[in-house]
């Protein structure tokens, strides 16, 4: 890299629009949208898509809500063409969909683009030439004067066919490609020429289309221009004022959002920013911006993993697992501070509230995703992930205190291992520290009489079948009193916990102790059973298990 990069890339030069007012504006309404997949985005395909991906692409993106679908370039390719055919021939096109195609400023590719829509009940028909001052001085050879009349000349040739199929109700776009690079002025000298030979009306609008074909200037810049030439355009009130933004800056999102402030009235872009080099704007992106913030985007993303498929068997390329909002990772907190604070809000939140929550800026579910990958547990989670993909897959509740010390079990594991721990590798853990598939219960009988519980039980513990009797205030406090006297060690609980997991015949209870053995450590002991009683000695059973393994380590 150079070390002084200003002596081969000049800076670009802003519009100096001192009063802009873009700045202060809020979109409040959705664009309308067009959808460019079929046709920059396949340009963009190392294998564009054959006949069948295409027709299943136009299908998922009508099932979205496109009113308006650019579905090729028909005098680029004879498959191009074919398809066009097949869309109106069997009668493919909605009622409610604008088909839109795109062709150079050439005669001969204008009438092969005309031949293709021969039928059609309406579509929209995009003409562009190059407008740049590097076009027009390297690639072209044109002066300003010529590139006008280029576009004029075609134009009118635009008029004269379409006049000539009187059943297809017709709308112009022009595009003066390579917007972003080009001097407004001059923008704006091609742009009413060509509306100069159309005559768009209030009733009757053409397109205007304003592209970033390659991103060099920052999004506030472009959207200077943009306003600018919103300002200044004659016919403006007879123009949908379109931008089409590509993303070599990464910027493409905000380009968009941006030039909608500046009074942009239509975006055109690819699902999740298929297109040429970096990419075209994320229209997903775009759309969903704008619904958590509480504006209707018109566009229907609510089998979000069902279309990334289509997207991604369509163009034989793979959505990034961190893609804003439709990405594998996107929902997902491996962090143990913010798992904790997912876990908090989740449980503080009631049905119909407002949506607000800690490091979730959509609710998953509105886009048909579960919660099941919103927390994932790896070597930098905590307590708080480790107790909630325990809670939502197993309807355990653990106290806090157990939380924490199951989770430096699972730590150890992790530190050992390195892996992610899913859902099922947790219980599993949780279930061996906890004993909890020592299936014998000790066997027990209660008496109670004038508020004294008796208890009467035999246990195997240390190869030795013992028998217990204690009395105490309740069962656990009889069961205990019975421990403490039959293995000579004092056996306290100092915390108690249950509740039920399922429901009807298969509903357990789960209960959570914490034990004190001889006045010195605690530890939590957890048992599962359909009798509440069960469930509660076999958790006593369980701390005092991992008890006696602490100590034997320690020896």
């Amino acid at each position: 890299m150079l070390q002084n990069p200003a002596s081969k890339y000049q800076p670009f030069v802003p519009v100096r629009l001192t009063d802009r007012t873009w700045p202060d504006a809020v979109v409040s309404k959705p664009p309308v949208w067009c959808s460019v997949d079929l046709r920059d985005g396949n340009q963009a395909l190392i294998e564009p898509m054959d006949i069948e991906r295409k027709i299943r692409m136009f299908e998922q993106l009508v099932k979205i809500g496109f009113k308006e679908i650019e579905v090729g370039f028909p005098s680029a390719s004879q498959i191009e063409f074919d398809f066009m055919r097949k869309l109106i021939e069997e009668k493919r096109i909605p009622d409610d969909v604008t088909v839109q195609v795109l062709t150079q400023a050439r005669e001969h590719l204008i009438r092969r683009t005309f031949e293709a829509l021969e039928g059609v009940p309406r579509a929209i028909v995009h003409l562009y030439n190059a407008t740049a001052p590097v076009m027009r001085r390297v690639v072209l050879g044109m002066s300003e004067d010529e590139i006008v009349e280029l576009a004029r000349t075609n134009a009118q040739l635009f008029k004269e066919i379409a006049a000539e199929h009187p059943n297809t109700d017709w709308t112009f776009e022009y595009s003066p490609e390579m917007y972003s690079d080009t001097e407004v002025e001059f923008s704006k000298r091609v742009i009413d020429a060509v509306t100069d030979v159309w005559q768009p009306t209030p009733q009757k609008k053409c397109i205007i289309n304003l592209p970033t074909t390659v991103e060099h200037s920052s999004p506030n810049i472009f959207a200077d221009m943009v306003e600018w030439t919103h300002r200044n355009l004659q016919r403006r009130d007879c123009i949908v004022l379109s931008v089409h933004p590509h993303n070599d800056r990464g910027t493409g999102t905000a380009t968009a959002e941006m030039a909608l402030l500046a009074g942009a009235d239509r975006l055109e872009g690819c699902l999740f920013g298929n297109g040429e080099r970096t990419g075209n704007l994320d229209i997903v992106n775009v759309a969903l911006n704008m619904y958590i913030n509480g504006v209707s985007p018109g566009l229907d993303f609510s089998d979000i993993d069902g279309i990334r498929a289509t997207v991604e068997y369509c163009n034989q390329l793979p959505v990034h697992p961190r893609h804003p909002y439709v990405g594998e990772l996107v929902y997902t907190s491996f962090s143990g501070s913010h798992q904790d604070a997912i876990k908090k809000a989740f449980a503080a939140r009631k049905d119909g509230d407002i949506w607000e929550m800690p490091y979730l800026p959509i609710d998953p579910k509105d886009l048909g995703r579960s919660y099941e990958a919103v927390i994932r547990v790896n070597s930098q989670s905590g307590k708080g992930g480790i107790s909630y993909l325990l809670e939502a897959e197993y309807g355990l509740q653990l106290p806090r205190r157990l939380q924490i010390e199951f989770s430096q079990v699972v730590q150890h594991e992790m530190d050992t291992l390195g892996t992610e721990f899913t859902a099922a590798d947790l219980w599993r853990i949780f279930r061996k520290e906890f004993s909890m598939d020592i299936s014998q219960v000790p066997q027990y009988r209660m008496a109670e009489e004038n508020g004294v519980v008796t208890m009467n039980a035999k246990l195997n513990w240390d190869g030795q079948e013992r028998v217990l009797e204690g009395q105490g205030n309740g069962a656990i406090d009889a069961f205990v009193q019975a421990l403490s006297q039959s293995l000579g060690r004092s056996v306290r609980v100092m915390n108690y916990a249950e509740h039920a997991v399922g429901e009807g015949a298969n509903a357990q209870a789960v209960a959570y102790v914490e034990v004190r053995v001889d006045d010195g450590q605690t530890m939590f002991g957890v048992g599962m059973d359909a009798n509440i009683v069960s469930a509660s000695i076999r958790a006593i059973m369980s701390g005092l298990r991992r008890a006696a393994a602490r100590q034997t380590v320690a020896a």
